[in-house]
């Protein structure tokens, strides 16, 4: 009995310590146009407690009853201050304005100053719209892939290429998402500009390493790309007009402070100001892309938000009657956010997301077809933040996912066409997810982030399986059968794993801090390409009968300091990857329109290891950075290189980046970048024969030689016309100049016999871009 009374009482003095906290909750927004601030800070200084606001600009702080001084801040912003009382819960949102004598600390990041140090997650990178706006334009297109490109331990895919290798991951192991879409293929031009226009863009993360459980899906990286909500404060217009394209964004409110939204478009002009002025070669072909942003953004009630997002983009290529191809993007998002009273913050999303495209020949002549292929999702997710309190947030959700792909199918006109209708076999998917996370701090040192994501992979039908003599090595000859399944019919046993996520922090100092962080990825659909740049002709498939789930673990550790109260950053981090079941071709595959894909492929083992320096200023007339990466990555597959390691085509074994910004005056703005890195792998020839008065070759081993190293400067000058900071109207000049000293960076070298001598053999060095490329812009704002 006395026991019982003695734990009688504890409770109730546990219950008197819980009823005399109060939470402290509301959204966090900019005072001009009431966007959502992301990661902008709540702190009560009595106490030396504060939180972040998410992604939708929400927070939530429970602290015991009291009066306290509340402080919102965020860097570019004037901080906030207020007196609270707090004897009962209270939802309170902040308005914060901007800051204009501190608008150059804006320029390489829009977050806590110390959040590099502070925060648990190590290689992230936050990259604020405002960064990219001010760095060199390519004919006068900033772009979201190139500026991340500039960060240590990414590394471009070519000239023509917006393919990004994380870490000595390939192209299709990023996950690109926009408002919570994956977009498949992030290129325009064949790759000389990506899909994302900066004016619609108000958020970017970048995960390479310490990758949250919310995640998943892909092996290497995140990229997690926000739009603006839109100005539900008043009417705003934002244009360019540059050498290539013009863009336009509107945004302003439906319902002044409760419901806004934003239209943004691009367009390439080329081809129409090329016909007008009677240039021949434009009279019968064509090359232009466009694209279109949309968003809406509802506010119910303080519990209650409403965003509906889409995306639209597609390029056409025409070469009159001979060639066209055709490929774009769509994309579609519902989201509904929801607060259950002040510590459970809910979203719960419908998204949409295909893409497209087509090669052909027009006419009805006898080389007449249309090939076509697509990848389509249909996914619905919700996602829960529980802020416990401030030391820590539990996150749990569930995602499913249903994938349809359509790898080929062509179709001819007129009965003289010397190709045949044909279809590839299609595949559906279903993609599910279950995570849990929790980030929790221990004590004002140590932060620990941990979590674990279960993933399950399955094919259903309508489908077919080909079975072969010899499943394990599959060859088109020894074709047994091929197993037709119905409509939701299973097809082969699901795949499950899971992938645990821990990061952790240890705080050395208050400018110093030590990471680490380990994380498994599974990743199931696999773009199909034996080039080392994506095209958008490349094929996806899903992990199947034949193909594996590509695996990767990865752990690094970092060093994170910062110098005179945060105007110099600087880290160090080292990591390794080990990939399971990593996907190659054999010698010479034939991939497209290949009913029998599967015996063209190889699965084998990979390792990739590196060191990441990075030194960024983030005060001052001049900012910027200095990024350096060594790294190598390897491939172990039988059958090719006679089973023995061989570099990755996305091995690069040293990267530089230099960016740079320099603030002359409120009117000049000067930029520059360089970026230097070793040559891609290559196989060169070491041997040929002539057969039948063709030239055949023989190649060296797999990746044994490399092109010539790869090294650009760019220039950029933006001069601003405005003479007084508070006027809506703004008007702004960009001057660019892409590859100032006008090398011929190798795109690739090939040999062929020499015109003259035959008997000869020469090698060709083709050159994207061999030239200076000068470009200006106009831009106006109001």
């Amino acid at each position: 009995m006395q026991k019982l009374k003695i734990l009688t009482l504890l409770l109730f003095c546990a219950f008197l310590a819980r009823a005399q906290e109060v939470t402290l909750s509301g959204y966090l927004k900019d005072a001009s146009n009431g966007e959502a601030l992301i990661g902008a800070t709540v702190y009560i200084p009595e106490l030396k407690q504060g939180t972040a606001s998410n992604a939708y600009g929400f927070y939530s702080l429970t602290i015991p009853e009291g009066t306290y001084t509340i402080r919102v801040s965020f860097i570019g912003y004037q901080p906030a201050e207020q007196q609270l009382e707090a004897s009962e819960s209270i939802t309170r949102d902040f308005s914060l304005s901007d800051f204009s004598e501190e608008i150059q600390e804006v320029i390489v990041r829009g977050e806590a100053a110390d959040a590099n140090v502070q925060r648990v997650e190590m290689g992230m990178t936050t990259l604020p719209v405002k960064t990219i706006q001010k760095l060199p334009a390519f004919m006068g297109e900033v772009d979201v892939i190139r500026t991340i490109q500039l960060l240590p331990g990414i590394q471009s895919g070519g000239e023509a290429s917006s393919g990004l290798y994380v870490r000595g991951g390939g192209p299709d192991e990023n996950l690109m998402i926009l408002d919570e879409a994956p977009v498949y293929n992030a290129s325009h031009l064949m790759g000389f500009f990506s899909v994302f226009n900066s004016n619609a863009i108000k958020d970017i993360q970048v995960y390479k390493s310490g990758i949250p459980a919310e995640y998943g899906g892909k092996a290497s990286s995140v990229i997690d790309i926000r739009q603006k909500d839109g100005n539900n404060k008043q009417l705003s217009l934002d244009g360019g007009i540059g050498n290539l394209s013009s863009r336009l964004t509107l945004e302003g409110p439906i319902i002044k402070d409760r419901w806004s939204f934003l239209l943004a478009g691009r367009r390439t002009y080329y081809d129409v100001l090329g016909k007008a002025m009677g240039l021949e070669e434009l009279k019968d072909n064509a090359l232009y892309f466009y694209d279109l942003n949309g968003k809406s953004n509802l506010i119910i009630n303080d519990k209650n938000r409403i965003y509906l997002s889409g995306y639209n983009g597609k390029d056409v290529f025409e070469l009159g009657e001979s060639l066209y191809m055709r490929w774009g993007n769509t994309t579609a998002t519902l989201r509904w956010n929801h607060i259950y009273g002040d510590k459970l913050f809910m979203n719960v999303s419908a998204i949409y997301s295909k893409y497209r495209y087509n090669l052909g020949v027009p006419g009805e002549n006898a080389d007449n077809f249309d090939w076509s292929s697509q990848i389509r999702d249909y996914n619905g997710k919700a996602d829960f933040s529980y802020f416990f309190n401030p030391r820590n947030t539990f996150k749990f959700g569930i995602n499913s996912i249903y994938h349809n792909f359509k790898p080929g199918k062509v179709i001819t006109k007129g009965e003289n066409s010397m190709f045949n209708d044909m279809e590839l076999a299609e595949y559906n998917t279903l993609e599910n997810a279950f995570y849990v996370s929790n980030e929790q701090q221990f004590s004002d040192r140590f932060t620990l982030q941990y979590g674990l994501r279960l993933s399950h992979f399955q094919q259903v039908g309508e489908g077919e399986v080909n079975i072969y003599e010899n499943p394990e090595q599959p060859d088109k000859d020894e074709l047994v059968e091929t197993i037709q399944y119905g409509k939701g019919d299973k097809i082969g046993d699901a795949i499950v794993h899971l992938e645990p996520r821990v990061g952790m922090k240890f705080t050395l100092d208050g400018a110093s801090s030590v990471k680490a962080s380990y994380n498994r990825m599974v990743q199931n659909l696999h773009l199909i390409s034996n080039t080392q740049s994506p095209s958008p002709l490349d094929i996806w498939l899903p992990t199947s009968t034949y193909i594996k789930p590509l695996i990767v673990d990865q752990v690094s550790m970092g060093y994170f300091r910062n110098f005179k109260n945060n105007m110099w950053e600087t880290s160090v981090e080292v990591y390794y990857k080990d990939m399971q079941n990593v996907l190659d071709y054999k010698e010479g595959a034939e991939l497209f329109l290949n009913e029998n894909i599967e015996t063209e492929l190889l699965h084998g083992t990979g390792e990739s290891k590196g060191l990441e320096l990075l030194a960024k200023k983030t005060k001052g007339q001049l900012t910027g950075w200095i990024g350096y990466t060594w790294s190598k990555t390897t491939r172990k597959i039988e059958g090719i290189n006679n089973g023995n390691p061989y570099p990755s085509d996305y091995d690069r074994t040293h990267d530089l980046s230099v960016v740079a910004n320099y603030e002359l005056n409120k009117r000049w703005n000067f930029a520059a970048n360089f970026v230097y890195s070793t040559g891609s792998p290559i196989s060169y020839p070491v041997a040929k024969y002539t057969v039948q008065g063709n030239q055949v070759f023989e190649y060296s081993a797999r990746n044994s030689n490399r092109l010539p190293d790869y090294n650009r400067l760019d220039l950029s000058a933006t001069y601003d016309f405005k003479k007084n900071e508070h006027r809506r109207f703004k008007q702004s000049l960009n001057f660019s100049i892409y590859n100032v000293y006008a090398r011929r960076n190798a795109y690739s070298i090939t040999p062929e016999a020499n015109e003259d001598n035959p008997n000869q053999t020469q090698f060709v060095r083709l050159s994207i871009i061999g030239s200076a490329i000068p470009s200006i812009t106009y831009n106006v704002k109001f």
